[in-house]
């Protein structure tokens, strides 16, 4: 991948998930609306404190992808909560499913990006 355009998707994510993850700690974003077994769900990962996991996991990312520092590892870590975003909104909310596929497509170009640092982890 292109340096140029692999730093501008590493800015651009690590912009995305610090926002949506400072937004987790200090709302200056508008909640949208969720109901039903969507807001079950949301309701309980707010109630146990796990979305405060998920905002700190993602403003470090953010943090890591933004500084170059540690980007590598954070995406690793960050596709879980990718992944969780894609399948949260195909199965419980698919009207806002279009930012999780954005945040997923990302962090998988982000991974392809980075592809050799996890040489020798991946190899058998």
């Amino acid at each position: 991948m292109n340096s140029k355009v692999f730093m501008v998707i590493r800015i651009l994510l690590g912009l995305f998930v610090l926002v949506f993850g400072l937004n987790k700690f200090l709302n200056f974003l508008p909640a949208p609306e969720v109901s039903g077994d969507a807001g079950a769900y949301f309701g309980a990962l707010v109630s146990s404190k796990t979305i405060m996991l998920v905002a700190l996991v993602e403003v470090l990312a953010g943090l890591a992808l933004l500084l170059n520092k540690f980007g590598a590892l954070m995406a690793v870590i960050l596709m879980s909560v990718s992944v969780c975003a894609v399948l949260f909104h195909a199965t419980l909310a698919p009207e806002g499913i279009g930012p999780a596929l954005g945040l997923l497509i990302f962090n998988v170009l982000i991974l392809i990006g980075y592809k050799d640092r996890y040489k020798d982890i991946l190899r058998a």
